[in-house]
Order: structure tokens, then C-alpha cells, then sequence
């Protein structure tokens, strides 16, 4: 689902362009829910951005909204809750998180950060930062831990999604 929706924002702008621009919007990509750094290194990768840049500003760009994220998530979900257009939204992201909280509490107890940094660092629609945020506020885990935990399991996706891009797309590239 990141590939497409990737697939489409370099359609709209394009794939050549400057370096800065290039970058800029990697980071932009970066910062959206569902695509978060997975999305912005595949479109680095899509636009031939070396690899250590673009994870240094995909990270940085995913890891932006984390505390504001930790901070206000529960409070704005509440408030956007008490508008009927968007309380069907709201119920649906709060069940989401709250299922994944639950599975979390159920199988991690002691081990809730452990929990929350795989489910943070595993490179599948519906896991990430922004979820991972989400689960933290839900768990009601320390903003400060929250945030660490998250920025390692954001680390480790970024790893995971560059060794599948750049590793292996390039390593079938010079195959043939």
C-alpha cells in the first residue's frame, strides 16, 4: 500500500528534480501516517537518493510528530469525537489502538516497551510511529520511555526497509 501511494506523490511531482527537492520531499513523505520513513526511503530509493542521507532525513522526518503525537493524541481524538462527521473516525482509530493495547498488556505485561518497539519496528501497513503513538498514549507508558521506545522501533524499520530496498532491489538489479 506505501509503494502506491509513493508510486502516485512521484507522479504528481515527478521524479527528476534537484537534490534539496528531492530530499524535501522524501521528508514530507516522511511525515505522513501509513507511509511515516517505509514510504519516504522507497521514494528515495525510487528517485536514486544514496542510502544514508535519505535514512537520516526519513528518520528524522517520521520521528517529528512522535511527541506531539504522545502529548495530545488522546486529548484531540476525544475533542474531534464530539463532532458527529468525524465520530465513526474517531471510534474506529480508538478500537484499533485500544486492540492493540490490549494484545500488548495481554502478551507483554513487564515487557510492554519490548512490545511496543516490535510492533513500531515491523515494516507492515497499520504499524509505525504514528500507531506505535497511539498504543503508548493508550497504554498510558511515560512520554519520555514511550518516545525512546518508538525511536528505536522507527531505527529498526528503517533497517529492515533499507536492507529490502537498497540491498535487495539492487542486488536483483545487477543479476541481469
Amino acid at each position: 500500500m506505501a509503494e502506491t501511494i509513493v508510486q502516485k506523490i512521484l507522479e504528481v511531482f515527478g521524479t527528476e528534480g534537484s537534490a534539496l527537492r528531492d530530499y524535501i520531499m522524501v521528508f514530507v513523505i516522511s511525515l505522513f501516517p501509513i507511509l511515516e520513513l517505509r514510504g519516504g526511503l522507497i521514494a528515495a530509493y525510487a528517485m536514486h537518493l544514496p542510502l544514508i542521507p535519505s535514512f537520516i532525513v526519513c528518520y528524522i522526518g517520521n520521528m517529528i510528530p512522535i511527541p506531539f503525537l504522545l502529548k495530545f493524541v488522546k486529548r484531540f481524538l476525544n475533542w474531534l469525537g464530539k463532532f458527529k462527521i468525524f465520530k465513526g473516525f474517531v471510534n474506529w482509530i480508538s478500537n484499533r489502538g485500544q486492540r492493540k493495547a490490549d494484545e500488548m498488556k495481554a502478551k507483554q505485561s513487564k515487557w510492554e516497551e519490548w512490545g511496543l518497539m516490535a510492533f513500531v519496528a515491523i515494516p507492515l501497513p497499520g504499524t509505525g510511529g504514528w500507531t506505535g503513538s497511539l498504543v503508548a498514549a493508550l497504554l498510558n507508558i511515560d512520554n519520555k520511555k514511550a518516545f525512546k521506545v518508538i525511536a528505536v522501533g522507527v531505527a529498526v524499520a528503517g533497517i529492515i526497509v533499507s536492507a529490502l530496498t537498497y540491498g535487495l532491489f539492487d542486488g536483483i538489479k545487477n543479476l541481469f
